[in-house]
């Protein structure tokens, strides 16, 4: 039984070695002032996970409740 690929010829094309273009890349520049503006920007910082609520009212409460800054922080 002969084999299905011939191992004798070349290899055409190489799989994995695709780069981004330089446009898509960030610069330092670009990445510092991001990790700037997420030190600085507000957003609620809750932890992951599930919760469950009663009603969609309930939720939207605890929502607020818990996204507003306290006096004090």
């Amino acid at each position: 039984m002969h084999p299905v690929v011939n191992i004798e010829d070349p290899v055409g094309k190489v799989v994995g070695k695709r780069r981004l273009p330089d446009r898509l890349i960030a610069s330092s520049q670009e990445t510092e002032a991001n990790r700037q503006w997420a030190a600085t920007a507000f957003y609620p910082r809750i932890k992951k996970g599930v919760y469950r609520f009663k009603s969609h009212e309930e939720a939207d409460q605890w929502l607020m409740d818990h996204s507003i800054r306290k006096p004090g922080n």
